[in-house]
């Protein structure tokens, strides 16, 4: 027994003295690590000690400190409140429309991208499909409100194939369509970009492996290419799913109008009309505490789904 306690000493004091030799020879590593920790403590976990709010009468005189505890009072309001359900639809019928659409598209594009011999031409197409990412969300809109007023381009479109409702930003049937195409248009190229990178991390010899043995395109696509970046789809469809009840708000407040609420209203949306406009903090607090939670839960479920039908997880 003496002898494995002594053992173990020398061990913790061999680690001390490794860990005191690492931190001598990176100390510059570890200065600029400070920083975005400091970043993700001050803005991420120190703000989340106002949750608090959602279980209290929040008066902004009294503070977190003196205002008055309900429970679940919040809750229960927006529960049985007249805006719950259609938040709730509205947010899970853009999110998992989002994601039927949207998710794919980033990858036919790196597949259909990843087929092209020509070097210059395949460089000016990943340029080309960069460049919308890089425009502020307030422009895109502006654009999509220019293009879908009475007498826009795309108005006009949809007239000559038979619709004459008048302007497509207007009208709640077109809004989820209009929000989804342009998040799809803005982000293809941004999202491509780590499956191109995993296309070129697949061992060329595959390829020669299978035109020896008498494989197409389409066969070397489907048994090297996909199973090739499968890891890849994975992690990130598990994190979207993380991110399944937020919705960018930014781009909904500018784009929706109290015509377009019944299908444009989301939670993110209804938290910032609460909250910043009418100045409910408790209430607004509650949603978006609920928000968080059912995310919490889908990144559970979908980690656990994904480590029990494959191999790979994010933990």
């Amino acid at each position: 027994m003496k002898k494995d306690a002594s053992q173990a000493v020398e061990i913790q004091v061999s680690r001390g003295k490794l860990i005191k030799r690492d931190l001598r020879r990176n100390w510059s590593l570890y200065v600029m690590a400070l920083f975005p920790l400091a970043y993700f403590i001050i803005f991420n976990y120190v703000p989340m000690g106002g949750i608090v709010m959602a279980f209290q009468d929040f008066n902004i005189r009294k503070g977190i400190f003196g205002s008055e505890f309900v429970g679940l009072k919040n809750f229960i309001r927006y529960f049985n409140g007249p805006n719950f359900w259609r938040n709730l639809r509205n947010t899970l019928s853009i999110s998992l429309y989002g994601l039927l659409f949207s998710f794919p598209f980033p990858i036919i594009f790196a597949l259909c991208l990843n087929e092209v011999r020509n070097k210059y031409f395949k460089k000016v197409t990943q340029t080309i499909s960069y460049l919308p990412y890089f425009i502020s969300v307030v422009v895109v809109v502006s654009i999509l409100n220019d293009f879908c007023k009475a007498n826009g381009l795309l108005t006009q479109i949809a007239a000559f194939f038979g619709d004459n409702g008048g302007a497509l930003i207007s009208r709640p049937e077109w809004f989820q369509p209009l929000f989804i195409g342009s998040n799809i248009w803005q982000h293809l190229g941004y999202n491509s970009i780590i499956f191109i990178s995993a296309l070129a991390a697949i061992d060329p010899e595959l390829y020669e492996a299978a035109v020896i043995d008498g494989a197409g395109r389409w066969k070397q696509t489907l048994y090297i290419t996909l199973p090739g970046i499968a890891s890849t789809i994975v992690v990130l469809l598990i994190l979207r799913l993380g991110q399944i009840m937020n919705v960018g708000y930014e781009k909904i407040i500018l784009m929706y109008g109290p015509s377009t609420y019944e299908t444009a209203d989301v939670i993110s949306s209804y938290v910032y009309r609460v909250g910043i406009v009418d100045a409910d903090y408790s209430f607004s607090t509650a949603i978006n505490l609920f928000n968080s939670v059912v995310n919490f839960i889908v990144l559970f479920i979908g980690n656990a789904i994904s480590r029990k039908i494959s191999d790979t997880s994010l933990w």
